[in-house]
């Protein structure tokens, strides 16, 4: 295992970048060497041709406990310390939502407070029994930060969004399933498992389309239509000319099967977890 950071670990197995929030002592809580941590394990993942996927994931049973409260390492103007803290993990957490890689989260014990935004950066998220998201920022006199305001309405709507933010209340692997939060629930043993078997299902994916793809649709919601159809016109120019999809194309007219032929569909007992 290759270590970013102390406070951030990062493994490639087979073709999926696994990366690990490793502060369990703290229920993994964001703080400074997270944050200089998930940049370069980021931009890793990135950079790494090779690598087609991405999970995240936390040790020890939680996957994030949120903002660690106590972190004043890089306090140099209270004053602005918090808006200095807020921008410094919306650099990495930026690239990651602008990773144009899939990225699953795998989210056991609690995901609280930024731990929620950052479970929220991910396309997909899996999740135990033991899971619970909480947006606890008014709890403690905060508003959500990490580009929470901006996803949950999208996901889930904007009164079940206020609903949430207001209540700051806990929201459990069942609920987060019917409302759109989470695409899969696992046993908490075999979470890592199934996470990874699904990953690996993009292995053979044209990756220059899928990732023009998901670019696109993280721009629906604040483009109008007139400019998404320019840009998705642009997109299928490019994948017109590409080399995966002349293959694609000598494949189906020569009755070869296509290297890619989508994603199995997550079964209804992985919804459940059994």
């Amino acid at each position: 295992m290759d270590v970013t950071d102390e406070a951030v670990l990062y493994e490639k197995i087979g073709t999926t970048a696994v990366i690990t929030l490793n502060r369990p002592q703290k229920r993994n809580a964001l703080d400074g060497a997270v944050a200089r941590g998930m940049l370069d394990a980021v931009a890793m993942a990135r950079d790494d041709g090779a690598v087609r996927t991405v999970v995240l994931t936390g040790a020890g049973g939680a996957f994030c406990s949120g903002a660690d409260l106590a972190d004043d390492s890089s306090c140099d103007d209270p004053v602005f310390f918090g808006r200095d803290t807020v921008l410094g993990h919306q650099r990495w957490l930026s690239a990651l939502i602008e990773l144009e890689k899939p990225v699953i989260a795998a989210v056991d014990g609690p995901a609280v407070g930024a731990g929620f935004s950052l479970a929220l950066a991910a396309d997909f998220i899996f999740v135990t029994p033991r899971t619970r998201f909480m947006a606890s920022f008014l709890s403690i006199g905060l508003v959500p930060d990490l580009s929470m305001f901006h996803v949950l309405p999208r996901l889930v709507g904007l009164a079940r969004a206020k609903e949430i933010v207001f209540s700051a209340r806990a929201i459990g692997p069942e609920e987060s399933l019917s409302i759109g939060l989470a695409q899969a629930l696992a046993p908490a043993e075999e979470l890592m498992e199934r996470t990874l078997s699904y990953a690996s299902q993009f292995d053979n994916a044209p990756p220059r389309a899928l990732a023009l793809a998901k670019s696109l649709l993280n721009r629906s919601f604040e483009t109008d239509r007139a400019t998404m159809n320019q840009l998705e016109a642009s997109a299928q120019s490019l994948c017109g000319a590409s080399q995966y999809h002349a293959e694609a194309v000598r494949r189906f007219l020569a009755k070869e099967g296509l290297a890619y032929t989508g994603a199995i569909p997550m079964a209804d007992e992985d919804r459940r977890g059994r």
